[in-house]
């Protein structure tokens, strides 16, 4: 075979055939838009670079204006240091950044450094930056269209940068038509620039959507800041966090837990002042405020945690939102507790006013409410444990002995249904009555009781004038919670043992659970045994609990221990972390009920243990136990404003 003849034969053996693919190099336009979906997914990630970069820059004022919720036209105005026409050429190629000082990617002190968020923006939309550094004769303009890049020009323009980006995904259709509403956009829009207007509060934000302005914030303190970024204008003050562990330092603000959205957007978390997204720190906070809100409800808070940077990876993600701890336990031990510290507050000190609690609507959480304390339906009789149980359990110590008994009614909840009951004089507070109500009020968060309402709440008014309105039977039941789970931990709950034994039937796999779970339950002073097939026996209740239904709370208990699939009897663990759920179905049962009169000594014995006693802002479903009306709230109910 000739020469001719061996290269043919090789030319045909390396060509490609006909079903192999051809691996070639993408252009450089292409790799620009494929890059771009990863950062640039919607109009809030492409906001969120720019003013990123506007805080990078030293800015003191940052302003920005979004058209149909960023999808038309995004426009970030900034006084910060400003761009050269050096500085506009590199800004617009990928890769190219002025905040990385070596190339660890380990010590990174600024909000961007990927160089990646203008060339990404410019690759899917029409990209216009004009910038003027201080002391600069004239401002330069550099426009970028589809990846497409122009050489600067000089324009006129102040010091700092006006970035304006047109027409979001013209060049990526794909991307473009899975873009939400107008509506939905500028929702992700205002969420970013609150989030990052937090991390910066010595900046001053402006927010405008069209023509209307959403936010116009100054430069102000973190706790002014905070306040405005939560919307928490109608809460009751702010709880200030604060605590360290080893390295870590966290510190912030948070709302009362009566405070709480459907969604986690209330949520606000910095890491080194950069806002994230992170679901070890979102964990905490579930975990945090898990036995002291209504379930399916997500708390409102702001915090800051600083850890040192070589513990933390930042760069997981284009958007810098997710990160990576070194040592994640002791993230989500520090969370956990410095947020329970703060929670660990008595009522009085930080609740809510009603304007917050409009917004449940009927798609909000549903709540369990104890069938005692539901509206009863007409004609229907009074509640199997509809009993009499001690007014104010544990304040009777304090009172003088040897009083004399006597006969104070109980109303039920059913209508009309009215009995005699004895109760001791004991059980009452053995105060004076002061001589005028703001000598009762003064230092006292909840005031002085003024009347009872309708059987169930407490009207209280406070030296200040303002109204604050209890629930008996939510306020009672956290303090019998509160009291219960402090003598478990401590090895010292007091059972009180039956005259007689009561029998309680069931189903079958709920009295087998009850037994199997019967230690348990025993270091809560409730001591069952199994009595046939499908019965159980009580032979102590918790003295705490006084004269309860021990049936009703018997099946109540079974259903709780129920709800876990996963529970065992030998898992400690696991019985602790339902702990507080199975001690709140008890305290239920044991604490006043809705429709029982209750005297002027024995409404104010209920406020003063309220603001002692931890987590009593909300009861053991979540529920607010308070609210507070204001002369402002009573002026606009009224029409006066």
């Amino acid at each position: 075979m000739g020469k001719a003849g061996v290269h043919d034969a090789a030319m045909t053996e390396h060509s490609p055939s006909p079903d192999r693919p051809v691996i070639r190099r993408l252009s450089e336009q292409v790799v620009n838009r494929i890059a771009a979906g990863e950062v640039i997914e919607r109009p809030a990630a492409a906001l969120k670079e720019l003013v990123e970069n506007a805080l990078d820059s030293g800015a003191r004022r940052i302003s920005v204006h979004l058209q149909q919720g960023g999808i038309e036209r995004i426009e970030v105005t900034d006084d910060g240091c400003g761009m050269t026409p050096e500085d506009l050429r590199l800004a617009v190629e990928r890769h190219c950044t002025s905040k990385l000082s070596d190339e660890t990617l380990v010590r990174i002190s600024t909000l961007g450094f990927r160089g990646e968020a203008l060339p990404s923006i410019g690759a899917a939309a029409r990209l216009s930056v004009t910038s003027r550094t201080h002391g600069a004769p004239t401002a330069w303009s550099i426009r970028v269209e589809g990846g497409r890049v122009e050489e600067p020009r000089p324009c006129a323009g102040v010091a700092g940068t006006r970035v304006v980006v047109e027409d979001l995904f013209f060049a990526t259709p794909a991307r473009r038509k899975f873009l939400k509403s107008a509506r939905v956009e500028s929702g992700h829009a205002e969420n970013t620039v609150r989030r990052l207007a937090l991390s910066a509060p010595h900046v001053a934000f402006r927010l405008q959507f069209d023509q209307r302005v959403v936010l116009d914030l100054p430069a102000q303190d973190m706790a002014a800041r905070a306040a405005a970024i939560l919307d928490a204008g109608q809460a009751d003050g702010l709880i200030p966090v604060e605590g360290e562990r080893g390295d870590l330092r966290l510190s912030g603000y948070i709302c009362a837990p009566s405070v709480h959205r459907a969604t986690a957007n209330g949520q606000l978390l910095l890491v080194n002042g950069r806002p994230v997204v992170d679901p070890v720190l979102r964990t905490a906070v579930r975990v945090a405020y898990r036995n002291v809100m209504e379930h399916g409800r997500h708390a409102v808070v702001a915090l800051s945690l600083q850890i040192p940077p070589e513990q933390v990876d930042v760069n997981v993600h284009p958007a810098k939102t997710e990160l990576r701890y070194a040592d994640a336990a002791a993230v989500r031990a520090l969370v956990i507790g410095s947020l329970g510290r703060a929670l660990g507050i008595g009522a009085g000190v930080a609740g809510v006013r009603p304007g917050l609690l409009q917004s449940r609507g009927s798609g909000g959480a549903r709540i369990w409410y104890p069938p005692e304390t539901a509206p009863p339906s007409p004609g229907r009789e009074t509640a199997a444990y509809q009993v009499p149980s001690p007014a104010m359990p544990d304040v009777a110590a304090a009172m003088p002995e040897g009083v004399a008994e006597r006969r104070l009614p109980l109303v039920d909840a059913a209508p009309g249904a009215r009995r005699a009951v004895t109760w001791s004089e004991a059980d009452i507070p053995a105060t004076p009555r002061p001589e005028s109500h703001e000598e009762a009020a003064a230092d006292f968060p909840l005031g002085a009781a003024v009347a009872q309402v309708l059987g169930t709440y407490i009207l209280a008014q406070t030296a200040r004038g303002e109204l604050v309105l209890v629930d008996q039977h939510a306020a009672h039941e956290r303090l019998t919670h509160e009291r219960l789970r402090a003598q478990y931990l401590g090895g010292e709950v007091r059972a009180q043992r039956l005259l007689l034994p009561e029998v309680v039937n069931m189903p079958r796999g709920q009295a087998d659970l009850l037994v199997s779970f019967a230690d348990t339950l025993s270091a809560l002073g409730l001591e069952v045994d199994a009595f046939g097939g499908d019965a159980v026996m009580v032979r102590t209740v918790p003295a705490l609990l006084g004269g309860g239904d021990a049936a009703a709370m018997l099946r109540d208990l079974a259903e709780e221990l129920a709800e876990d699939e996963l529970l065992a009897p030998a898992q400690a663990q696991a019985i602790d972390g339902r702990l507080d759920a199975i001690i709140a179905r008890m305290a239920c049962h044991g604490s006043v009920r809705a429709g029982r009169r209750l005297t002027h000594e024995e409404m104010n014995a209920l406020l003063r243990d309220m603001e002692k006693t931890p987590r009593a802002g909300t009861c053991s479903h979540g529920r607010p136990t308070w609210l507070k009306l204001e002369k402002g709230d009573l002026e606009r109910m009224f029409g006066r404003r």
